[in-house]
C-alpha cells in the first residue's frame, strides 16, 4: 500500500464496516462513518506506523478492492516480553484488518489477501497469527475458520457508539505441524466395495 491508496482503502474499510456490522453495532454510528474522516486519520497514522506493520491492497482493473493489515500481536498474553527493553522479537503476529469491497465478497479477493497476509507473517518470523472478529459476524467467522483459524477462548468487548460490542479472538499456527503417522489397518480382511 502506498499513500496514494489511502482514500480507496478508507472507502473499502468504511463500506465494509457498514455492510458487515449492520445489526451488530449501532446503526447511527455506522451511518455517521465518513470515508473522508477515516482517510484523514489514516494519513496521520501512515507516516508514523511501525515498520513491522504491513498494509496490503488487492486491486482489480487498477482499483483498490480490498485491504489487509498484519503486524506483531498486541495482546500481552500472546506477546510476552513486549514491555521489556529491548523487547525480544515477536513470535506471534496479528491480522489487524481484512476488508473487501462489499460487492466483491465471495469472489476470491479476501482469500488472496489472506494468503498474502499469512505469507507476510511467515516472512516476519511469526509462528502464529491471531485476529479479533466481532461476535455474530458469522460470515467473517466462517471465512476465518476456512482459513484454519480457530477460536482460542479469549473474548473482549469495546464501546462503539455507546454500545458494548463483543469480539472473539482466533488463532492459527503458521509453522507446519508434524504430521502423525497413519494408523495401521485393523487385523482381518481389507474393506472393499460391492457385494
Amino acid at each position: 500500500m502506498t499513500e496514494a491508496d489511502i482514500d480507496a482503502v478508507s472507502a473499502v474499510r468504511v463500506r465494509g464496516w457498514q455492510a458487515a456490522y449492520r445489526g451488530l453495532m449501532p446503526q447511527a454510528y455506522l451511518d455517521a462513518m465518513s470515508v473522508a474522516a477515516d482517510a484523514e486519520q489514516r494519513r496521520s497514522w501512515f507516516g508514523r506506523r511501525s515498520p513491522e506493520v504491513s498494509d496490503l491492497v488487492a486491486e482489480r482493473d487498477g482499483d483498490v478492492v480490498g485491504w489487509a493489515c498484519v503486524g506483531p500481536a498486541r495482546d500481552p498474553d500472546i506477546a510476552p516480553g513486549a514491555e521489556e527493553l529491548p523487547a525480544p522479537p515477536p513470535t506471534a503476529g496479528e491480522l489487524l484488518a481484512l476488508y473487501v469491497a462489499p460487492g466483491l465478497i465471495g469472489t476470491g479477493v479476501g482469500r488472496a489477501l489472506m494468503a498474502a497476509a499469512t505469507a507476510r507473517a511467515r516472512a516476519n518470523g511469526y509462528r502464529a497469527l491471531y485476529l479479533w472478529v466481532v461476535r455474530g459476524n458469522t460470515r467473517a467467522q466462517r471465512f476465518y475458520e476456512r482459513a484454519r483459524f480457530v477460536p482460542d477462548g479469549a473474548e473482549e468487548a469495546y464501546k462503539v457508539g455507546g454500545r458494548s460490542v463483543p469480539e472473539l479472538r482466533y488463532r492459527r499456527p503458521l509453522t507446519p505441524e508434524p504430521e502423525s503417522e497413519p494408523e495401521p489397518p485393523p487385523p482381518g480382511p481389507s474393506p472393499r466395495s460391492g457385494p
